[in-house]
């Protein structure tokens, strides 16, 4: 473009110098010179300040690591790489033998304590009775001790008698007392419940919930709609939960979003709802219409994390671009094969001197004829 302005700068001064017959002299094409050098900085400077370009534009897609819930060996990898999975469809297979085998034994600790639960319900029902029965043997002994007492006040038994019925008392509120507790503890034992369920069991229940889980978990399905890109997994490979480790990588099936980073000059000027044109290598000679839907309010280099160092602002490299998404009209790429990841050059277009777009669009057709110039090698 620069070129092409020189020389239209210079045709029109010829022109001038010969209608107007202008002497030529070192005065007057150093003045012509100096005239051309400020018309046409003048227009390349404003032309690149309210129209930016960037050649920092990309489709952008989404990927999902697939680390595995659970460890174990792989035994079957029944999907194929690049091809459209449905959201649940199995990816791959670890070996379940462990994980039943894990099933099965919580299984068993359960009903065991099921059993037991009944078990201790028998033995409360058994400590109650017990219980009750030593209370009406205290009571039997207590009527015949307090009888034992008034006879002996009128002399009507010996004391050998009363000390025998006395003892006999004390010794069955003893037992009386005894068994109580017994069937306090028994009752405790047998009731002891989280939400309704005796405690062993509800652990029992937990446990087994989670073996089962992790049974589940040895057949690995597919996130979402997409499809399994650059497959390395084979079955005998050990696939680990942790550390966390992706072994294979998933795409789910999202149209890609197409961003640009552009200088921070420009920052004044890139607006949204402004008007843009996207020129692809993959598209030589071709120039698509979009527009400006965000415009980034951050720069990547200026976050921070939490760790445990100081900030070094000398180890920031870089100034950091402004990110801007530009979204196509439904269509705009119907009939060329272009792949998610393409790169490709954006302008924006702002109302801001607006008659200066006119050069940055044809600097744009200019850039996207010369992509049928390249090579790789030769």
């Amino acid at each position: 473009m620069d070129l092409l302005l020189i020389l239209i700068y210079v045709a029109v001064a010829v022109g001038i110098f010969k209608l107007f017959k202008i002497p030529v002299n070192g005065f007057t094409l150093l003045t012509a010179a100096l005239g051309g050098i400020g018309l046409i900085g003048a227009l390349l400077l404003g032309m690149n300040y309210n129209h930016p370009f960037t050649s920092e534009a990309r489709f952008y897609f989404a990927t999902t690591p697939i680390i595995p819930a659970v460890s174990g060996t792989v035994v079957e990898v029944p999907v194929k790489p690049n091809t459209p999975l449905k959201k649940g469809e199995v990816l791959f297979r670890l070996d379940p033998v462990p994980f039943e085998n894990a099933v099965k034994a919580k299984e068993a600790l359960l009903a065991d304590a099921q059993q037991v639960t009944g078990q201790l319900q028998a033995a409360a029902n058994t400590a109650q009775q017990q219980s009750e029965a030593a209370g009406a043997k205290r009571d039997g002994a207590k009527d015949v001790y307090e009888r034992s007492m008034k006879l002996h006040k009128s002399g009507a038994i010996s004391e050998a008698d009363f000390q025998r019925a006395k003892n006999e008392y004390l010794s069955a509120e003893a037992a009386s007392l005894a068994a109580l507790a017994e069937a306090q503890r028994a009752r405790l034992e047998a009731d002891a419940e989280l939400a309704g369920v005796n405690t062993d069991v509800a652990r029992l229940e937990a446990e087994l919930a989670t073996a089962q889980f992790e049974l589940d978990q040895t057949v690995v399905r597919a996130p979402a709609d997409g499809a399994v890109v650059q497959l390395f997994l084979r079955p005998g490979m050990y696939a680990m939960s942790m550390p966390l480790r992706p072994v294979m990588v998933f795409m789910p099936e999202e149209k890609p979003k197409f961003g640009a980073a552009f200088l921070q000059n420009s920052a004044q000027r890139i607006e949204a709802d402004s008007e843009a044109e996207v020129i692809l290598p993959a598209v030589p000679g071709r120039f698509f219409k979009g527009k400006v839907i965000t415009v980034g309010a951050y720069i990547p280099q200026g976050q921070l994390q939490p760790t445990g160092s100081l900030v070094d602002p000398e180890q920031i490299k870089g100034d950091g671009r402004i990110l801007v998404e530009i979204a196509f009209e439904d269509g705009a790429f119907d009939g060329y094969h272009i792949v998610p990841g393409s790169s490709g050059q954006v302008a924006i277009y702002t109302h801001h001197m607006h008659h200066l777009a006119v050069m940055r669009k044809v600097l744009l057709r200019m850039k996207s004829w010369l992509n049928y110039i390249f090579g790789d090698g030769h």
